[in-house]
């Protein structure tokens, strides 16, 4: 498996297999992602704080994974800390379909924590080590596109699937083909971190320094630590930015949404996967053509799109709970579609910033701040969103939800002055 791609730039073959593990990986994550809370707090029995409970420990996990896995990967071992993390993942989802109680479902989050974390860290320098640079930037849409394509197939399969069966005994199965499907992209990474080391090290012919008079060369400087960078004003707002997109906004189609529909609003497991995979199929429809009209805006801009966006998603909710038949139906279609386009406004700002602010030389340092911005948020999220949920009305839920979509818009508006 090369760890090289064409002369012009395009990915090879490594990069492909990766995409095609990566594709089912997701697929297999895509069955159960809109239900895991739905799942633990019914379906095992074990309530909101059950549910809860999961993803404070997936998000704590998820941090120190991060923490311990960043440096691995910094130091040519990403594609181990990979594989090591996708089969965190493999565990965590068949212990949950295993699971009877809140003893082995506390230790499904940490391990699925664990596994989120180190992919975290590992991903981008796997992809940039078997993609040539000048095809970089295609890698990664495609990337992105395998992701939610993927999520989109499974969500359907798992909504079909829901459908034609019995859920309570269908249920705990998707769990273990979402582990099953994994297993590939964690054979994908134990190869390309095979194949590296195996490649032999190009020997180093030490350069003769132009030093005058014979003085020590000098060392390039060390890059920035974690306290300098966050020291920058336009680092400190973007990572409460990303702390605040988890937990306003991408924790909350994932664990509040769905008991919104499910509980508040009467809406089946099988049409919960369909606003599921409603959204990720917009996000594989629209991406390229809304990231190009993005490309028009600065990335601040771009940014401030993304919780404007979603405040009218979470509104278009709102007024469904009023509605019933086709106008419902025509609505939740209508938060799907308007998440999507800010999740694709999201991603087309929200590295390119971290890129710029961070530099060159600590971007690490800065992808490990937003990795665990980005724990802080999911820690936080879940919970707060299903106290709120289950504290209030229907209506009021999707307003609360709304509201923290403004908080991130405040935030997103003061980085686009305090960066000019």
């Amino acid at each position: 498996m090369s760890g090289s791609g064409q002369p012009d730039g395009r990915p090879g073959a490594g990069f492909h297999g990766l995409m095609a593990a990566l594709l089912a990986s997701s697929a297999g994550i895509g069955l159960v992602f809109p239900l895991t809370s739905i799942y633990i707090s019914d379906r095992l029995g074990l309530g909101g704080t059950g549910a809860g409970t999961y993803f404070v420990a997936m998000a704590a996990a998820g941090c120190a994974a991060a923490v311990l896995g960043g440096p691995r990967a910094d130091r040519g071992s990403a594609a181990a800390v990979g594989a090591v993390g996708t089969t965190s993942l493999v565990l965590s989802y068949a212990l949950l379909g295993a699971a009877g109680g809140s003893l082995p479902v506390t230790a499904s989050g940490l391990l699925a924590g664990v596994g989120y974390g180190l992919q975290y860290a590992a991903i981008t320098g796997v992809v940039t080590a078997l993609v040539p640079a000048a095809g970089q930037r295609r890698a990664f849409v495609l990337r992105h596109v395998m992701t939610n394509a993927g999520m989109g197939l499974g969500a359907t399969g798992g909504g079909l699937l829901l459908a034609a069966g019995r859920p309570a005994g269908t249920l705990p199965w998707l769990y273990e083909a979402a582990a099953a499907a994994s297993v590939p992209l964690a054979v994908l990474f134990l190869l390309v971190h095979r194949r590296r080391r195996a490649v032999p090290a190009v020997p180093d012919v030490p350069a003769v320094p132009a030093v005058p008079d014979g003085g020590a060369a000098d060392r390039e400087p060390d890059p920035p630590g974690y306290r300098a960078l966050l020291r920058s004003r336009p680092i400190a707002l973007l990572m409460l930015a990303q702390a605040l997109f988890a937990t306003a906004g991408f924790t909350q189609i994932e664990a509040t949404v769905p008991l919104l529909l499910h509980h508040g609003m009467g809406i089946g497991l099988a049409g919960v996967s369909a606003v599921t995979a409603g959204n990720a199929l917009v996000l594989l429809l629209l991406q390229h053509p809304v990231a190009r009209r993005l490309e028009a805006l600065a990335e601040e801009a771009a940014l401030i799109a993304a919780p404007l966006l979603w405040c009218a998603a979470f509104g278009a909710g709102a007024l469904a709970t009023a509605t019933d038949g086709a106008a419902r139906t025509a609505l939740l279609a209508a938060f799907a579609a308007l998440f999507a386009i800010g999740e694709i406004a999201y991603s087309s700002a929200f590295f390119p910033l971290l890129v710029r602010f961070s530099g060159p030389a600590s971007l690490g340092r800065g992808s490990a701040l937003s990795s665990l911005a980005w724990s802080t948020g999911t820690a936080v999220g879940p919970p707060l969103g299903i106290a709120v949920v289950t504290a209030t009305g229907t209506g009021t839920g999707w307003l609360a939800l709304a509201a923290g979509a403004a908080a991130v818009l405040a935030v997103t508006l003061l980085l686009r002055r305090t960066a000019r």
